[in-house]
């Protein structure tokens, strides 16, 4: 009996949501043939059957979230027992209900074993043995005095004999000066007899232990603001694993990294007609294809990482990790979200194998069918929101990564040229960069670099 797990799609990913079973229970399968289709943070996927037979039992039910390595489904041969845990026609559970915590423990174990802390394998953990030698609590001694700290840090209780306390009349006298419980100190005369050095001993312990320190007030949250109003009419959609994925990593990013952002107008009527021109021959081809701005932005930007690879980097806490391949993200908006599928080595491509590769990784993306490696592992990402007519936006850096350009929409705009006044087509693009790991000065550099590329268009291919 082969057991079907929740598989693990990307290193975020914790865990699937079943959408829908392509099989029934009794259903023949082949080995590698689809069993669900699976919700996971940043796509929908299909599981597979890594053994052909028969899907003996559905484990979860359409609906329902389990993590990665959970069982999801059975497939044997169709007289094969099933495990004892499923025989009864239940699925088995991933961890015991709250009623269910009394009887997981051996009915043999003491009380104090099964109060042991739990390890990671849900077997219990061996405390090692207390000796003898281990520092005791505290004993009464006298009349309601406790033993006091020995100067090796054990607690050690004060000499006694039929409740009474041995200290010496000037080692008394001090103590009593000092509002001392001499009941506490250690004595190390005859017979345990506190002595005077005893106390000064004591007290110099006492004034040398630092003294707590109050901790900081805590910082007042800000007031939680009611998302909705008495009487407001509202309809609650659920959120879809992307769109958490989405809400998470964003907050994470503008909280974490300290966003700086540079801003340029880059000219595109050279980028038109350059485009114009590989196109017209694109399309003669045997494979046609179209070259977008996005594109040929992408390129440049690839280009301009060769010359600036501090750009090019991650901020770890500790460390600037520069990356050694240039793997470009393109934003793509789909219906239930954002996606950023990755063109891989995006310096070594022409413009048009990117615009093949970008388009294949849209298409993907629409479909639903991406692959984890195509929207991991990016160095740098472009949002272009020119084609909604947005002029000028800022974006949100994509972690680890510490850039990513905004592209706004081509407008047309009088300038100055020669003392005259003319109009020419021109883009804004905004560069955000995690202050942390690239300062101003690079960012502006860089990003100079992408206008040159971009107005004199034939460099990126040369």
């Amino acid at each position: 009996m082969q057991t079907v797990v929740m598989p693990k799609m990307g290193d975020t990913m914790e865990e699937g949501k079943i959408l829908s079973w392509h099989k029934r229970e009794g259903d023949l399968v082949e080995k590698g043939e689809a069993l669900a289709e699976i919700e996971t943070e940043k796509v929908n996927i299909e599981a597979e059957s890594f053994a052909a037979g028969t899907l003996r039992k559905i484990l979860v039910a359409v609906g329902q979230s389990v993590p990665v390595g959970a069982p999801i489904a059975l497939v044997g041969a169709p007289d094969e027992p099933l495990p004892a845990e499923y025989a009864d026609g239940g699925a088995r559970r991933t961890a015991p209900e709250p009623d269910d915590q009394a009887e997981t423990a051996p009915r043999h174990l003491t009380p104090q074993a099964v109060a042991q802390p739990a390890t990671a394998a849900g077997h219990t953990r061996a405390e090692p043995p207390v000796s003898s030698a281990s520092t005791p609590p505290p004993q009464p001694v006298g009349a309601g005095a406790y033993a006091a700290p020995a100067p090796n840090g054990h607690l050690a209780p004060a000499a006694e004999t039929g409740g009474r306390t041995f200290i010496s009349p000037i080692a008394r006298r001090i103590a009593q000066e000092h509002q001392l419980d001499y009941a506490r100190i250690q004595g190390t005369g005859p017979g345990g007899r506190i002595l005077r050095e005893n106390v000064e001993a004591y007290l110099t312990q006492r004034h040398a232990a630092p003294r707590p320190v109050a901790p900081p007030a805590p910082i007042p949250a800000p007031p939680v603001v009611a998302a909705v109003t008495p009487g407001e009419e509202v309809e609650a959609v659920p959120l879809s694993a992307m769109r958490k994925t989405i809400a998470r990593r964003l907050q994470q990013s503008m909280q974490a990294a300290p966003h700086f952002y540079v801003t340029m107008a880059i000219d595109t009527t050279p980028l038109a007609e350059f485009r114009a021109r590989a196109n017209a021959y694109a399309e003669a081809l045997p494979q046609p294809i179209k070259i977008s701005f996005t594109d040929l932005i992408v390129k440049a930007v690839a280009v301009a990482l060769t010359r600036h690879p501090a750009i090019n980097v991650s901020f770890d806490g500790e460390r600037l990790l520069l990356k050694k391949h240039i793997n470009i993200g393109i934003a793509v908006a789909l219906e239930q979200g954002l996606i950023v599928p990755v063109v891989r080595d995006a310096d070594t491509r022409g413009p048009l194998a990117i615009a093949r590769e970008s388009r294949r990784l849209v298409e993907a993306a629409h479909a639903g069918k991406l692959k984890p490696e195509e929207f991991q592992g990016g160095t740098f990402s472009v949002s272009n929101l020119g084609m909604y007519e947005v002029e000028e936006f800022t974006a949100v850096i994509n972690p680890p990564e510490s850039a990513i350009l905004a592209v706004g929409a081509i407008v047309p705009t009088p300038v100055v040229e020669d003392g005259h006044v003319v109009i020419r087509d021109r883009m804004k693009v905004t560069l955000s960069v995690d202050h942390r790991a690239i300062d101003g000065a690079q960012a502006a550099l860089f990003l100079r670099e992408v206008k040159r590329l971009l107005e004199q268009p034939m460099a990126m291919t040369l």
